[in-house]
């Protein structure tokens, strides 16, 4: 908290809420009942209202950010521990509850995409946490490792749909690349030797 404005109200660094509210409670009082009178008293009585109202408002302001801060930490430790036991879902109601969506918003919300292999949503929301903190370690470090997994899932996907079976082209139509008709040969020596087997049971009878 701000030195001076403690100094002007008399009180330590240590200061509660209410030790604030009654020390300036105690001093307006007193400055209230000595701006009517006359002479230097007086008029430092008027300056000192000033002051401590300055004081005191600054200061309240301090500590009611500083409680958002903490509450909202609170708030986004407890969405990390929910993602951790695999309650996403849970997770994402929590997230969406927030009203204030800031960089660890949209980091948490890439985890939970993450979580449910939806890696390009994850992605943009990464990138919107980069662009709020951009010198954010963790930040980086995770958009980084997911592009690495983005890239290697691309070149093994690549790798797969490139493989040639006997029957089949690397331009054969996506059915054939899924392997739905991946063997033509084969299914040709299928029913050759179905036939040469209902004529070899057809003479044997």
């Amino acid at each position: 908290m701000n030195r001076q404005n403690l100094e002007i109200l008399g009180l330590s660094e240590s200061a509660t809420k209410e030790e604030i509210t009654a020390s300036y409670e105690t001093l307006r009082a007193k400055y209230l009942e000595e701006r009517f009178m006359d002479g230097e008293i007086g008029n430092n009585a008027a300056k000192m209202l000033t002051k401590i109202d300055v004081a005191y408002n600054e200061l309240i302001n301090e500590l009611s950010e500083t409680a958002s801060e903490f509450d909202a930490d609170s708030a986004y430790t407890k969405v990390e521990e929910t993602i951790k036991s695999g309650d996403l879902d849970q997770a994402q109601r929590d997230l969406d509850s927030f009203n204030e969506r800031g960089a660890q918003w949209h980091y948490l919300q890439s985890v939970i995409f993450y979580r449910k292999n939806w890696m390009n949503e994850s992605k943009k929301q990464l990138e919107i946490a980069l662009q709020l903190e951009p010198d954010n370690e963790k930040y980086k470090d995770s958009y980084k490792k997911l592009n690495e997994k983005l890239s290697y899932d691309a070149n093994r996907s690549n790798a797969g749909n490139q493989t040639v079976y006997q029957g089949q082209n690397v331009e054969g139509s996506p059915d054939d690349q899924m392997g739905g008709n991946f063997c033509a040969s084969c299914i040709q020596c299928c029913y050759l030797n179905m036939c040469l087997n209902c004529l070899c049971n057809g003479c044997c009878r």
